[in-house]
Formats: C-alpha cells, sequence, structure tokens
C-alpha cells in the first residue's frame, strides 16, 4: 500500500537518494547540466515551502519513500510554475503516481492563480514525454525561463490550465 503526501523535511535525504539513483539509471550525469547536479537537491523541503511551490512524495506502509514530484515558479518567468524533481523508484512505476502528482499539481497552478505549467525533460524520459502529451503539454520550440537545464534538456513543454 502506497500513500501520496506532501512534502516533509525528513524526506529530503531519502529524495536526494532517489533522484542520484533513477538519474543515474537513465544516464542523466551531473556533468551533463541535469537536476541531479541542482546545489538545492539535498534540501528539496526548504525549496518547496516557499511560496507557490509544493512536492508531493510516494511513501509505502513503513515510511519508505519511493518517489515525487513538484511544482515551483519557473525561474525568470513569474507567471508560469514548472513542473520538477519528478524521479520515481522502478517498482513504483506505472502505477499511476506521476499522473496524479501533475492532477495535484494542476489543481495547485489554478489555485494559486497561474495560467499554465512548463516543464523540461529529455528523450531518455520517453516514457514521461508520452504521460504529459497524454495529460495536455504541448511541445515548444523553446525553453522558457531560465532553469539551468536547457542545455541539458532537449524537451520543452507547457499545458495551459
Amino acid at each position: 500500500m502506497y500513500s501520496l503526501r506532501t512534502i516533509q523535511i525528513q524526506d529530503n535525504a531519502q529524495l536526494a537518494q532517489i533522484i542520484r539513483e533513477v538519474s543515474k539509471e537513465f544516464g542523466l550525469a551531473p556533468e551533463a547540466g541535469f537536476a541531479v547536479a541542482d546545489p538545492i537537491l539535498d534540501d528539496l523541503y526548504t525549496v518547496y515551502s516557499q511560496e507557490n511551490a509544493q512536492y508531493w512524495v510516494v511513501e509505502n506502509e513503513q515510511g519508505q519513500i519511493l518517489g515525487g514530484g513538484g511544482i515551483s515558479p519557473l525561474q525568470g518567468d513569474s507567471s508560469t510554475l514548472e513542473i520538477q524533481k519528478m524521479y520515481f523508484l522502478a517498482e513504483i512505476r506505472g502505477l499511476g503516481f506521476a499522473k496524479k502528482i501533475l492532477e495535484n499539481a494542476f489543481e495547485f497552478t489554478e489555485k494559486q492563480g497561474f495560467k499554465s505549467c512548463y516543464l523540461e525533460t529529455t528523450k531518455e524520459l520517453w516514457q514521461a514525454v508520452k504521460l504529459y502529451e497524454k495529460l495536455g503539454f504541448k511541445h515548444l520550440t523553446a525553453p522558457k525561463g531560465n532553469t539551468g537545464h536547457s542545455h541539458a534538456c532537449e524537451i520543452w513543454m507547457e499545458k495551459q490550465i
């Protein structure tokens, strides 16, 4: 049995480890500029405790974190929220948690008064891209904002809320 809840400070270490592990699994090297290299990786609780930000984690009955995903203001474009740090261990992939977190993010976006969600990803994460397309994200021809990942992530997508 798994549950979905918002991030807590004690989740930081487990989440950082999951992001590092899944990034390695998919060949998303820190030196290439992917999210795994973000300096905030070990303190996601602080990042997602800020205004207009939220992060949801998936945990099992033993309290072990198995993945999560978040949303926060897009750097360089204060009118848009960005889907960020969505990583799941293999054992819970395909169980609908990415879709549920995205639906939570859409609801959060609307409630906060924003009109769109943006994300950046890479072709290595093709299964995620298919989900994003299914949920209404449209491909862009150039990145938005200033994420610092745009050179590593060649896929840019946005969904109007």
